[in-house]
């Protein structure tokens, strides 16, 4: 009986120490995948970045903190904010940004990523109130890239790298929507009017060339006169009294000597 009793603390001694044996190696192994880095803190002090793979920590001295390296994406909220030109608008953006610097991102600030989202906000409420209307909406690759370069020079302290901005939608009010389009309607009548006026007056330009022309000549004066009446007479539910002088429907005593002698030599 002794001796079982004795045999039954001996496995439980060995079953001890194989728990605090695997229990001491787990806190000593640690595996940082491919897309993390490493912050080991001694003693509360940074100490080192640790690289991917298979790391040694001596416990309870040294801790390990983790930081993902990928690209991270930030959703900005709604901004209802005034452009330059005193117009009410809703945007909103995404940023696109990764960790340059671990030490930084994971010691410098507390919290980035809410960080990064709180400067995204106050950089898109004074950027955009710099911009008209206009240029807002039809610039927003030159306003992505001013807006990102902003971000980057305050987060560069953080040891986060912005990779892009993009505003994804510029919202505007009913009102201002229909403002616009009464606008843009006003803007393509003025254009319509303007063609319209070009056109009539290249027309009167091309008369008054015509005009010169068949005041030259008393024949084709006749023709045209003629062919206006066979114009008009195409309706024949309508009588129309046409006065003209006999000298407009007759050629003159000149040419008609001249075709009688172009006849009789022919």
């Amino acid at each position: 009986m002794f001796f079982f009793v004795e045999n039954i603390g001996t496995i439980v001694l060995w079953l001890g120490i194989v728990v605090a044996a695997l229990y001491i190696f787990l806190s000593t192994v640690r595996i940082i995948n491919q897309f993390e880095r490493g912050v080991v803190l001694t003693l509360g002090r940074y100490t080192s970045t640790r690289s991917p793979g298979l790391n040694i920590l001596i416990p309870w001295i040294q801790t390990l903190r983790r930081a993902d390296i990928r690209i991270m994406v930030a959703e900005i909220d709604p901004q209802d904010l005034i452009t330059k030109d005193n117009v009410s608008v809703k945007v909103t953006a995404v940023v696109y940004y990764r960790i340059s610097d671990p030490r930084k991102a994971l010691l410098e600030v507390r919290d980035y990523p809410n960080a990064i989202n709180q400067l995204a906000q106050i950089t898109l409420r004074s950027t955009i109130g710099q911009y008209p209307l206009d240029k807002l909406l039809a610039n927003q690759e030159e306003l992505n890239e001013t807006i990102s370069k902003v971000i980057e020079i305050r987060t560069e302290e953080w040891g986060v790298q912005v990779d892009h901005v993009e505003i994804r939608s510029v919202d505007l009010s009913p009102s201002m929507i229909r403002a616009m389009a009464q606008e843009a309607e006003a803007e393509r009548g003025a254009r319509a009017r303007v063609a319209t006026a070009s056109g009539e007056k290249l027309a009167a330009e091309e008369l008054a060339e015509a005009a010169r022309i068949l005041s030259t000549q008393p024949a084709a004066m006749t023709l045209r006169t003629l062919a206006t009446l066979k114009e008009i007479g195409a309706e024949q539910n309508t009588t129309i009294v046409f006065p003209i002088s006999q000298e407009n429907l007759m050629a003159s005593a000149s040419m008609a000597a001249a075709i009688k002698d172009s006849q009789r030599h022919s």
